[in-house]
């Protein structure tokens, strides 16, 4: 699947470049201008990793990391933080707030591209490699083949792209209108029950020589891979 990064930049010129250099590198990409947009924006569909500049708009980059970092559901998102800051105490304390990485302006674009990249093998495999393991389960995306406990497991195209999506964030919870902007896309309609039908048929598929399911159903609020199951 197609990574999504959010860009948050409040410097229109910059924040164009970053959205055209990122979509050409392969990533899907959306744009925040200020911080409450920002967290808006992450409220309503989760990213994969976020380009965030410290000096934003209502609210500042710094407080957006640390509310991020303060909720289960946006704990483990990627952050790499932008900034005209230099300082060594300000890199420690970007840092410290829960930034993955630090970049100081000006850079190039191979370098932000090439830190993304770094950041997305360390804290989220899945979406640099064509094959993922989380527990028991195998995908591999170049083949479209998925296994558990080396038993091939058959699934149609929403069923894959959805344990692909689940396995590129073990343990997390998602709801249903989550997994629908991340599977289905955000300009498609599609009903939030039809989740329900495709987490069923990818449950059948999974459990057919097991007991142990390894999608949890967490009441009002959605769904989880658990990798440890």
């Amino acid at each position: 699947m197609t990574p999504y990064v959010l860009v948050v930049e409040d410097e229109d010129a910059l924040a164009t470049l970053l959205h055209y250099n990122l979509e050409k590198e392969g990533y899907r990409v959306s744009l925040a201008a200020d911080g409450e947009e920002a967290l808006t924006q992450i409220d309503e569909q989760l990213p994969d990793l976020i380009v965030l500049d410290w000096m934003l708009p209502k609210v500042s980059g710094i407080e957006v990391c640390r509310r991020l970092r303060g909720r289960a559901e946006t704990r483990n998102v990627p952050i790499i933080m932008l900034t005209a800051r230099g300082e060594e105490t300000d890199r420690i304390r970007g840092l410290d707030t829960g930034a993955d990485d630090y970049i100081v302006k000006p850079f190039s674009m191979v370098e932000l591209t090439a830190r993304i990249r770094a950041v997305l093998r360390r804290i989220r495999p899945g979406l640099a490699e064509d094959r993922t393991r989380q527990g028991d389960l195998t995908i591999d995306r170049v083949s479209h083949r998925v296994k558990r406990e080396g038993r091939e497991i058959h699934l149609g195209p929403t069923e894959f792209r959805l344990l692909d999506y689940f396995m590129q964030h073990p343990g997390r919870v998602f709801s249903r209108e989550q997994l629908l902007d991340a599977v289905w896309g955000s300009d498609v309609y599609v009903e939030a029950r039809t989740v329900d039908v495709h987490v069923g048929r990818l449950r059948k598929a999974l459990n057919l020589d097991t007991e142990i399911d390894p999608i949890r159903t967490v009441r009002s609020a959605g769904y989880a891979l658990d990798v440890d199951s």
